[in-house]
């Protein structure tokens, strides 16, 4: 019956202009509009969109219906943004607890308010780990770990966004909760000076379960070094 659904939606879809091969949306009757290519969607399953960016791939689809999206990514971040449309909607059930990949760049040598580049930096200091206590920091964070969410995170505390209370003013931290941390790696690595101080920025490739921040796991790893860390990029892939 899933599988029917989004069959149909397809049919759906592409009968009301939104092409899943191109990325060209056009309104009955009318020229098709091009959708620029860095947006354009991929055709992974029946009805069911993988798009660069939210924004504008909405505006192409939204011809047909409202869609609904299986887990939105952070203001800073690219990547896969899965979109469902009309009754396909319902394979998104199934998708929103599913397992995660993502390419990273982590900064070592500052820390921020939110654990990414948006925050403001609070503090900084030299990075003089080695490469063997990078890699074992990098082993503490990897398997099942409890880790504490960051608190600029939209997680509710009594009926409040975390980020709220954050702006706010109040000192928040979460409770720390089970997560699953399939692969982190080490992919390249590169010294930096910003702000006339060095850091080292750590690309790296994470595979998750849901309900993982990266931008913690980034956190994490610059207090488990002593120089503090945050993340400056992030890519669902």
């Amino acid at each position: 019956q899933i599988g029917q659904c989004a069959s149909q939606a397809r049919a759906q879809a592409c009968h009301f202009g939104v092409r899943f091969d191109t990325g060209e949306a056009r309104r009955p009757g009318k020229f098709p509009r091009r959708v620029p290519q860095q947006h354009a969607p991929n055709a992974e399953g029946p009805g069911v969109l993988f798009a660069a960016s939210a924004q504008p791939q909405t505006v192409a689809v939204d011809r047909v219906q409202t869609p609904s999206h299986a887990g939105t990514l952070d203001p800073m971040a690219t990547g896969v943004l899965v979109l469902g449309i009309g009754r396909a909607t319902r394979l998104l059930t199934f998708l929103v607890g599913c397992d995660k990949a993502y390419g990273a760049t982590i900064r070592l040598g500052a820390t921020t308010v939110t654990d990414d580049a948006e925050g403001e930096i609070t503090a900084t200091a030299a990075v003089n780990s080695s490469e063997g206590d990078l890699a074992a920091a990098v082993a503490g964070l990897t398997g099942d770990i409890q880790q504490v969410p960051s608190a600029v995170s939209a997680i509710k505390i009594d009926g409040q966004r975390a980020y709220a209370r954050v702006r706010g003013g109040e000192d928040v931290v979460l409770a720390p909760r089970p997560v699953t941390v399939s692969q982190f790696t080490i992919q390249q690595q590169r010294p930096v000076v910003v702000d006339g101080v060095p850091m080292l920025d750590v690309d790296v490739h994470v595979e998750v379960s849901s309900g993982t921040y990266v931008r913690a796991l980034a956190r994490d790893l610059g207090a488990a070094l002593g120089c503090g860390g945050h993340l400056t990029a992030l890519r669902r892939t």
